[in-house]
This record gives C-alpha cells, sequence and structure tokens, in this order.
C-alpha cells in the first residue's frame, strides 16, 4: 500500500489501481479526488469536507462512493446509495480495502461549542486516521496519521496521544495551519528535543508518498 501526503487532513491510500481518499477538505487541492475509487470522510468540518466539490467529483465519476456518518450523508443528500452511513463498531469492505470504524465525537474545542460527530478509519489494519479526535482504536496500529496541530488540542495532548496507541510509526495530518517554524518546533517535542515517545515520527509534504 502506498501512502500520499495531500493538503491538511487529506491522505490517499493507494494498491494498485485502487486509490482510497481520506478527508478532501478546503485546504487540500482537488486534485486529491482525480482517479479516486472511494471516498472516506471523518467529520463535516470544511477542511475535511466540502459538499459542493465531492458531489461534482461524484457527479464525474459514476462509480466513486462516500463512506462517513450520518451529518455528512444529510449533506449529500441525493446521492442515493452511492452514500454509506458507517459508525463505531463496524467493518466494512470498501474498494477491497478493509476498514474498521472507530470513535463517535469530535474533541471539545470550547465547552460552549457543540460538538459534532466524528469518526476514525483503520484502513487493512496498517493505517488509522481519527480525523479531529485524540480516539484510541483499542487494536494494533502500524502507522498512526497524527492530528499535529489543532484549535481543540495542545502539544501536550499530541504526545499523549502518540504514546497512548503506540503504533510503529507516525505521519503528520492536520498541519495545515502551520508555517515552517511551527512545523519545525512540534517536530522537535516529538521527537529528540521533546519528552519522547515509543513511536518514530515524520512529516510527508503535499505529494509526497510512502511505501508502508
Amino acid at each position: 500500500m502506498e501512502l500520499t501526503k495531500h493538503g491538511h487532513a487529506c491522505v490517499v491510500l493507494s494498491d494498485g489501481e485502487r486509490r482510497l481518499v481520506i478527508d478532501p477538505g478546503a485546504f487540500t487541492d482537488p486534485v486529491a479526488l482525480d482517479g479516486a475509487t472511494a471516498v472516506l470522510v471523518t467529520h463535516e468540518h470544511a477542511d475535511h469536507f466540502v459538499a459542493d466539490r465531492l458531489r461534482a467529483a461524484l457527479e464525474a465519476t459514476p462509480s466513486l462512493e462516500v463512506w462517513t456518518n450520518r451529518s455528512v450523508a444529510a449533506a449529500l443528500e441525493g446521492a442515493g446509495s452511492r452514500v454509506h452511513v458507517v459508525g463505531a463498531g463496524d467493518a466494512v469492505t470498501i474498494a477491497g480495502f478493509e476498514v474498521q470504524v472507530h470513535g463517535e465525537l469530535h474533541a471539545e474545542i470550547h465547552p460552549e461549542l457543540p460538538r459534532v460527530a466524528n469518526i476514525g478509519f483503520l484502513v487493512d489494519e496498517q493505517v488509522f486516521h481519527p480525523g479531529d479526535a485524540f480516539t484510541v482504536p483499542g487494536t494494533p496500529v502500524p502507522t498512526l496519521l497524527l492530528p499535529l496541530h489543532a484549535p481543540w488540542s495542545r502539544t501536550a495532548d499530541v504526545i499523549d496521544y502518540v504514546r497512548e496507541v503506540h503504533a510503529d510509526q507516525a505521519f503528520a495530518v492536520h498541519d495545515g495551519l502551520l508555517n515552517d517554524t511551527g512545523l519545525g518546533v512540534l517536530s522537535g517535542l516529538l521527537g529528540e528535543r521533546g519528552p519522547g515517545t515509543p513511536t518514530p515520527y515524520a512529516r510527508l509534504a503535499p505529494g509526497e508518498s510512502v511505501e508502508l
């Protein structure tokens, strides 16, 4: 399987002609959807999901299907059976990938702001994308897609999350609001200048890929 990083929270998992796109939101170049076999969406926030953009992709590719939670599916009303609602505990086969669904709610931004639904996806028991939450799947995670920076997290939370998941490796996602200085600071705190984690951490630049 090949993992390709796109803007902010979006990644593409590829195996031969199969392309699974996760969270192609507003901070992601729409070309990430080109050739997509299926799309997974963790939640409704615009940096993860743009309804009009995904509708256009569905219209352009009649075979394309989407798996997501109920609130995102409602925003795609009219797409019919090509949009599938999944939730915590579900295990489904999507474009030949075995996908387990974990988590239910977005992390808290502030007590006075409502929390939306959020689900994470574990693909082929290899790669876990938690969306906007520090969900621990409760099963081994070889590769963690780590939400590096968000209005709902502190660096201490990020470090503790990496420790709790205890993945074999972690790659940064959710980093579109950081400049090079911020990326360097967080990289150091997750590495040699921080308190230490059991998990090697790296960041792929947008468009960069790695074989898993």
